[in-house]
């Protein structure tokens, strides 16, 4: 059983990102924007590499598919950006995600969560919290945290 399945059952946003469905924990959704006019950062890392405009604030805009080793997609009328809080060295940060498709709000019970195997995978497991089930579907997890942290280093070094 998963360190994520000892917690309670999850309600998360899922969205589909190329033929995969990720879950996104619904309490950091601040809310769910059609695409806006992107700020390019120069010498900004793929993972981040624009800046959004969100209610006057600027919010940083990144794309889960390069951490998980995904080809990137235009931008079409099913693209979304999630605006989420996450925590990133125990402070709250606003920052947005791309969607290819927000799917819909569903509950994981904390008992169909397992770890992410370490092998057999196309995403690195370090960034997989866990892996749901819902129905005959697959839903990931990702750490955020995590992932931020390591897009954060690559867009230092």
């Amino acid at each position: 059983m998963s360190e994520i399945a000892k917690e309670k059952d999850m309600q998360a946003l899922t969205i589909g990102l190329q033929d995969e469905l990720i879950a996104l924990e619904a309490v950091r959704v601040r809310e769910i924007l059609d695409p806006v006019p992107i700020t390019a950062v120069p010498h900004a890392g793929e993972f981040v590499g624009g800046l959004i405009n969100v209610r006057g604030n600027v919010v940083p805009l990144a794309d889960l598919r390069v951490m998980f080793g995904m080809e990137r997609a235009a931008m079409n009328g099913d693209t979304r950006i999630v605006v989420m809080e996450i925590d990133i060295d125990d402070e709250p940060v606003m920052v947005g995600v791309l969607a290819e498709k927000v799917r819909d709000v569903a509950d994981i019970e904390a008992g169909s969560i397992e770890d992410a195997p370490k092998v057999g995978m196309r995403w690195p497991a370090e960034f997989v919290r866990g892996i749901g089930r819902r129905g005959e579907d697959f839903i990931i997890i990702p750490d955020l945290e995590r992932i931020f942290a390591a897009g954060t280093e690559q867009a230092a070094a």
